[in-house]
């Protein structure tokens, strides 16, 4: 996430300022914010606020304190998430989603207040002196996240684990359906040939280098992580039919040798604007010259921000969103160019929504393996990420990157055709006696 949405209060909570002064404080900047729908606040002092046109389902929150008031008011970006781990915000009517997704929606339609701008300058200002993404700290970085229990990421991924945004051809397909359609989707913007040598950067739990490995049935494919969880489950998750396809705990730096295509799904977020050029370099060193690689991330559609600091604290360490024009300099710096890009617009908000059903379906599961203040945390994120990719400027790129003009074809009708193909492909094999 990039940017959510900033009040103007004091900072100092200190226990002498009256709790009135919060409650008036807190009044006037919801006001500013919210103008439909119906949302009602009840203050420290048990002194209810209503918001909004009194449109739309019902919302309700609660501060426990007056200095929760004053947190919220001094940096929402930082404290809404720990305040409502904590216990300290508490949702009534609705859920944490509903709140969050109605100021965000509201908020578009806003102006900052002028300290609020300035926060925001700084922290996009001095955004690379937090990602120095070193081998150590990037190892570090991915473990926080991903080498969590794997029967967390079970209770809201699809079977195959994909942790990335998936792709609805149809608004009704499920998330089973998209996610496979997302591997077809970049299978086919690979341009594969039964021969290649194919490296999947970030593999995470192996299901798209086993998708190509299918395809790849002359070659061989590669996948790397950093996640030491994640490479035991690929590696366990490999049968005969996966023969060509191997996993390895490698930082893409020191990795050596060619590749005929690359591809890069969901790990672009972690490797820091600061480290945009080592990245590209590294790719462009390990790409053979008529190769084509495919980066997948998650993009900002707007000017280069920041990373929303709860996000960067809890979920995603060293993480960083980039917008278009800090990614393509610096392909074009490291010798190759770009010769297509698609942007997908409201695809992850679809995943985000099921991921989110279904960790709320199970969350007493997840807590028998955390405790509460955790499913707190995680309830946050994913509400919060689904409101970012559905209000605000959060999209996914898809960038076909190559050395050469004559790598790939120079109408787009290849992608469909290699899609059909694939799906006439499984269905013969699904219809086979």
């Amino acid at each position: 996430m990039t940017r959510h949405f900033q009040f103007q209060g004091d900072t100092s909570g200190k226990r002498s300022i009256p709790e009135a002064l919060a409650d008036r404080a807190l009044h006037a900047a919801l006001l500013r914010i919210v103008r439909t729908g119906r949302l009602t606040v009840t203050t420290a002092k048990d002194k209810r606020l209503s918001f909004g046109d009194g449109t739309g389902p019902a919302i309700s929150v609660r501060f426990t304190d007056s200095r929760a008031q004053w947190a919220f008011l001094a940096d929402a970006d930082m404290r809404l998430g720990e305040l409502f781990m904590d216990g300290r915000l508490v949702v009534e009517l609705g859920s944490i989603h509903d709140f969050i997704a109605l100021l965000l929606r509201e908020a578009q339609n806003s102006t900052h207040s002028w300290p609020a701008r300035f926060i925001d300058t700084l922290r996009a200002r001095f955004r690379k002196l937090k990602q120095p993404n070193l081998p150590g700290r990037s190892k570090r970085n991915v473990a926080h996240h991903y080498d969590l229990d794997g029967r967390l990421y079970e209770l809201f991924l699809d079977a195959d684990r994909q942790y990335s945004c998936a792709y609805f051809e149809d608004p009704d397909h499920s998330l089973e359906e998209a996610q496979l359609a997302k591997k077809r989707h970049l299978a086919a913007k690979l341009l594969l040939e039964p021969h290649q040598r194919v490296l999947d950067i970030g593999c995470g739990w192996g299901g798209l280098a086993r998708h190509i490995g299918a395809r790849v049935t002359k070659g061989e494919v590669l996948g790397i992580t950093l996640s030491e969880e994640q490479l035991a489950y690929a590696r366990s998750s490999l049968d005969q039919r996966d023969g060509r396809v191997s996993f390895e705990l490698q930082d893409y730096r020191h990795l050596k040798g060619r590749f005929d295509r690359i591809v890069s799904v969901g790990m672009f977020e972690h490797v820091g604007s600061g480290s945009y050029r080592t990245f590209f370099k590294s790719c462009a060193r390990l790409l053979e010259d008529d190769g084509v690689m495919v980066l997948h991330t998650i993009g900002c559609s707007s000017t280069p921000g920041f990373t929303t600091p709860w996000l960067n604290k809890y979920i995603f360490p060293g993480g960083y969103i980039p917008s278009l024009s800090e990614i393509v300099p610096q392909i074009e710096k490291a010798g190759m160019m770009v010769t297509d890009v698609e942007v997908l617009r409201l695809h992850y908000a679809s995943t985000l929504e099921i991921w989110r059903d279904r960790f709320m379906a199970k969350r007493e599961a997840a807590r028998a393996l955390y405790d509460e203040r955790f499913c707190r945390m995680w309830e946050f994120y994913l509400a919060a990420a689904e409101a970012a990719f559905r209000y605000e400027d959060l999209v996914v790129f898809q960038i076909q990157i190559a050395k050469r003009n004559t790598a790939v074809p120079m109408t787009r009708n290849y992608i469909r055709d290699d899609e059909l193909n694939a799906d006439r492909n499984r269905q013969a094999i699904f219809l086979a006696p």
